[in-house]
């Protein structure tokens, strides 16, 4: 508003779901080429999973919230660390049951991988049967795996950006919001990180794309 690109807070709100919109579709179609896969087998790369818990706050414990967003607070991510190269894939589930995440994991990360987890009931005994090589660390008793040097500080870190973006712009007030927001993020990683003049150069990328003039 400063600058003079807008007038008012609305019309900033409504130029942000025009970009939000942006990047969902340019993901969807970065889908439609190839499925959105993370991992493989390499002794550089592995994949950090983990839940995090992103259901709306309420001021005072005060306010409404829908009965569905109240069951699914939780996010599943999967963060994939090749190097300086960080790669997420993150899902809103209703639970953090084996029957929940194990399909998910099947679906986007490759068989063979590296995969780095806490002690969470759901994965351990879960990964290894189905052609993955599971290092857990258990953080009642360490941080880092003193075997294996397995941890989970990559994605913990991930999770403090992750929110500290959406909490900023209120993004989890609905879990419809909260989708979008995450699919925005992926985009970032995935797309927008990856074009060598810059994330910017990107959006003007794929808003040419989107609404073509």
């Amino acid at each position: 508003m400063a600058d003079g690109v807008a007038h008012s807070s609305a019309t900033l709100s409504k130029m942000a779901k025009k970009i939000r919109k942006v990047c969902t579709t340019s993901l969807k179609r970065m889908k439609l080429r190839k499925t959105l896969k993370i991992g493989g087998h390499s002794n550089n790369r592995f994949v950090v999973i983990d839940e995090s818990k992103f259901i709306h706050k309420r001021k005072y414990n005060r306010g409404r919230f829908g009965g569905t967003w109240a069951r699914k607070g939780w996010v599943f991510g999967m963060l994939e660390v090749h190097r300086q190269t960080r790669r997420p894939i993150l899902k809103l589930v209703k639970t953090r049951a084996r029957a929940t995440l194990i399909p998910i994991i099947e679906k986007h990360v490759r068989c063979n991988s590296n995969i780095y987890s806490d002690s969470w009931r759901a994965y351990v005994n879960a990964l290894n049967p189905r052609g993955y090589r599971h290092f857990p660390v258990n953080h009642r008793y360490h941080f880092v795996d003193p075997l294996t040097g397995s941890h989970t500080q990559h994605i913990e870190r991930f999770w403090r950006t992750v929110k500290e973006q959406i909490w900023r712009v209120r993004g989890n007030r609905s879990e419809k919001l909260l989708k979008t927001h995450l699919k925005v993020i992926e985009w970032t990683y995935w797309l927008g990180k990856r074009n060598a003049k810059g994330v910017f150069a990107q959006m003007v990328h794929d808003i040419a794309k989107t609404y073509k003039v």
